[in-house]
């Protein structure tokens, strides 16, 4: 197999027709480069040049193979030009995770279109993952970055966990709901009210917070006829089948017929981190400072 060293070398010696002037280009002695061409040829078992007083000329199969050689030259040096913009953060994927309770809106919606702005030449693919699934799909390398909602129940410690700012919790009621009346609410008001979220056994998240925070003050959440653990549960709200519990940042995402009151509670906040490798990729960092610079609450 003929070397990298050698097709340049081939390369130089076709473009100036002469051994002498293709070893001053390449910056190594002629007769090194003569021997490197005669090993080429014994390679490919046949002559690439014919050898005239004033220079060399290509043979008809020199010249055929000078054409596939160019290209594999200009496949190198766009090879090379890909991974160095992937090294500076300027081209790649980036496959990022989040959680239901973190939509595609508000900051993440915004970081997303700043980041794009700034870097087109990146493709971000999202997934809606889980808090705790986010941590196993991070150490396993088949995530980049993740946007995850504590609490979080196991947690990796290989991983970088950077919380992000609170959100302020809301409530969303159907509208004409009796509490809706009231300019805010605190979390002992919903302790008859039934709510469209629900604990899993496995999983933190948004849920657990807002169990938490009940519990807290005495007593479990009812649950509503109907329950989601996704932002689908603002529909079920939409429809009357109970309230809902959610942070600031979901807000955008209310439908016509539901109306949301602010909780006064001191703890009634919700924290968001980023989780990141051990060993981040160089997009990863980028968006996370993005996202950072987004964050406002």
């Amino acid at each position: 197999m003929p070397s990298l060293r050698q097709i340049r070398y081939f390369i130089s010696v076709a473009d100036t027709g002469s051994f002498t002037q293709a070893a001053s280009r390449c910056f190594v002695a002629q007769p090194a480069l003569s021997r490197q061409m005669a090993l080429l040829e014994e390679e490919l078992g046949f002559a690439l040049f014919v050898r005239e007083a004033r220079g060399v000329q290509l043979t008809p199969a020199g010249g055929l193979f000078l054409e596939r050689a160019r290209g594999l030259e200009r496949g190198l040096e766009a090879a090379a030009e890909d991974a160095r913009r992937l090294a500076r953060g300027e081209a790649g994927v980036l496959r990022l995770v989040h959680s239901s309770s973190l939509p595609v809106a508000g900051a993440l919606l915004a970081a997303l279109t700043q980041f794009a702005q700034a870097v087109p030449g990146v493709r971000v693919d999202l997934d809606r993952v889980s808090s705790e699934q986010q941590m196993r799909e991070l150490a396993e390398g088949r995530a980049d970055l993740g946007l995850a909602r504590f609490p979080v129940l196991r947690r990796d410690p290989a991983l970088i966990v950077q919380p992000l700012t609170p959100e302020p919790l809301w409530v969303a009621l159907p509208a004409g709901h009796p509490l809706a009346a009231q300019a805010a609410l605190r979390v002992a008001d919903l302790a008859e009210q039934p709510l469209v979220s629900a604990v899993h056994r496995e999983r933190g998240g948004l849920a657990r917070r807002v169990a938490d925070l009940c519990l807290a003050r005495g007593f479990v959440p009812r649950l509503a006829a109907v329950i989601s653990r996704k932002t689908s549960m603002l529909s079920l709200v939409g429809a009357g089948f109970g309230a809902a519990v959610i942070p600031a940042g979901m807000g955008a995402l209310v439908p016509a017929g539901v109306v949301l009151r602010p909780l006064v509670d001191e703890d009634a906040w919700a924290e968001a981190a980023l989780v990141l490798p051990a060993r981040p990729s160089v997009l990863a960092e980028r968006f996370a400072e993005v996202l950072k610079g987004c964050w406002v609450t």
